[in-house]
């Protein structure tokens, strides 16, 4: 008797996906809801769990293959006689031999570590720790430790990079590292084994009874100044902190294993906290065309970025992207925050920002211009009756955008205390994948970075998206006379499939009306 496996319903407004991955083949065992295989959408990436225990059958659909909802994707057999199941003429040594050599099935709610005990002591599994919904895989970035280093329990062992954020795992115990399974770049399974730690008396010599070298053997020491240091790879987070910091490897001190650079290091360098190494000798000569290649970094695109730039451009492929502009005079809205920032903040327990008046404003805007909230779906617009706002968020990994559902329901400091709440999760690698989604109008603030005037793009399936930029004083002609005024340009992409131009300068018009005189906001008008 066999049971098909079909895709699953993928969510609003979408119809197909992509098979990304396999995690059976023909002939595996399966457990009921072990994960099967990932979709992948527009919108968000799918598990498909096994409907039932039982040997994998045929696979319908393969990797890269498109598949509708409701589409059969697999079967899988039940009973003793499955197909593809292993021959009858086996052994019962050798089954009995297969069930134990099996990994340990992955579950939703999987442990971060198992024990297992040994003579003289035991071994503790590190597990990879829960990624957040529909996340299945992460690449290992940072190893902080190297096998046979002494590890205190909590203490940070490595981290992991998933599409969305990173996360940081710790020791499950104390004792040492006796084997890492899982190296620097590899990609892992949410509840797969990254590596061992050995605890009690067999702590010390746990590695050495591997059958191959040892992976300490492999990175020694080097002695100062030896021909190993050229192969040390410094930290992926190191790397884009130096070029952020305007700051080479050879003024950075390493305090890494084998004196790879760490972020903190570079952080302490650009403080001027740590000595800095003597910088080369100037050149003798002008460095030809062919020395550019020794000159060059090649480094791995992260998951997030990889992720940041598809979107991206699937945003510019597909919709009719459109800017337009207009300037707002800040002065009302800083008199006022001038006035009862102490005020608020001592009743609300939270600053009173610049965001949650932009964010009103728009709320605002989008009762009268609902096409710049809604979403094109084939050949429907989708108006939503509610906004779920996205505040885009630089983060040391790259940009994110946190979405504050039913913001059109709620206070200055509501708004606020999301707000806060939302960035100190981006900064921390912490935001889940649902508190990135559903979004339906973006708010983009590169005025915190010095930004004048820029031409946001749009974070599809969303029609709109609202750019900030920098506070400047500019003369400005205010009843026949030139005054010195805050003002801030603002620009507003949209997407002219669904928008058009009097509704998008509407929009904004009304975005400039409200902060211009914050009582309407007040008034509904």
């Amino acid at each position: 008797m066999s049971t098909e496996v079909r895709v699953p319903t993928l969510g609003e407004s979408v119809s197909e996906a992509t098979v990304a991955t396999w995690f059976k083949k023909p002939g595996d065992k399966v457990e009921a809801d072990e994960m099967l295989c990932e979709l992948e959408t527009d919108k968000v990436t799918v598990e498909v769990p096994s409907p039932t225990a039982g040997t994998m059958g045929d696979i319908v659909a393969a990797e890269g293959e498109t598949v509708g909802v409701d589409a059969l994707l697999a079967t899988i057999e039940e009973g003793a006689g499955e197909k593809s199941a292993p021959k009858a003429d086996t052994k019962p040594s050798e089954k009995s031999s297969e069930k134990s050599s099996e990994k340990p099935k992955e579950k939703s709610d999987a442990k971060q570590f198992e024990k297992s005990s040994g003579k003289g002591g035991g071994s503790i599994d590190v597990m990879v720790p829960t990624l957040g919904e529909s996340v299945s895989e992460a690449t290992v970035s940072t190893w902080f430790k190297k096998a046979g280093d002494k590890v205190e329990a909590d203490e940070m062992l490595c981290e992991l990079e998933t599409d969305k954020v990173s996360v940081e795992v710790p020791s499950p115990g104390a004792g040492t590292l006796s084997e890492i399974l899982a190296k620097e770049g590899e990609t892992v399974q949410a509840g797969g084994k990254l590596a061992v730690l050995s605890s009690g008396s067999d702590a010390g010599v746990a590695q050495a009874t591997d059958d191959s070298p040892a992976d300490g053997a492999q990175h020694q020491q080097p002695e100062a100044g030896g021909d190993d240091m050229k192969d040390v790879e410094n930290a992926p987070s190191a790397k884009k902190a130096m070029a952020e910091a305007g700051l080479s490897a050879d003024q950075v001190t390493g305090t890494g294993r084998d004196g790879r650079i760490m972020k903190d290091d570079v952080a302490k360098a650009a403080k001027g906290d740590a000595p800095k190494a003597e910088a080369p000798a100037p050149a003798k000569r002008a460095p030809s065309p062919a020395d550019d290649d020794a000159r060059e970094e090649r480094v791995k695109m992260t998951r997030l970025r990889q992720t940041i730039a598809r979107r991206l451009k699937e945003s510019q492929n597909t919709a009719a992207m459109l800017t337009t502009y207009n300037e707002v005079d800040m002065g009302a809205v800083m008199d006022l925050r001038s006035e009862y920032k102490e005020e608020f903040q001592k009743k609300h327990g939270v600053k009173l920002g610049f965001m949650s008046f932009f964010t009103k404003a728009c709320v605002h805007a989008l009762k009268e211009v609902p096409e710049v909230n809604a979403e094109i779906d084939g050949t429907d617009v989708v108006y939503k009756n509610f906004v779920h706002m996205g505040i885009a968020a630089g983060t040391p990994t790259g940009l994110v955008v946190p979405v504050i559902r039913d913001a059109d329901a709620m206070s200055f400091a509501g708004i606020e205390k999301a707000i806060a709440e939302k960035g100190a999760k981006a900064r921390d690698g912490k935001l889940t994948m649902d508190e990135m989604q559903g979004g339906t109008f973006t708010i983009s603030n590169g005025g915190v970075y010095g930004s004048l005037l820029s031409s946001p793009i749009l974070n599809p399936p969303q029609s709109g998206i609202l750019g900030m930029h920098k506070i400047q004083d500019r003369p400005m002609a205010i009843k026949g006379e030139v005054k010195i005024r805050p003002m801030m340009y603002l620009a507003l992409s949209y997407d002219h499939r669904i928008v058009d131009g009097k509704g998008a300068v509407t929009f904004l018009v009304r975005v400039k009306e409200a902060l211009e005189d914050p009582r309407r906001l007040l008034m509904d008008l």
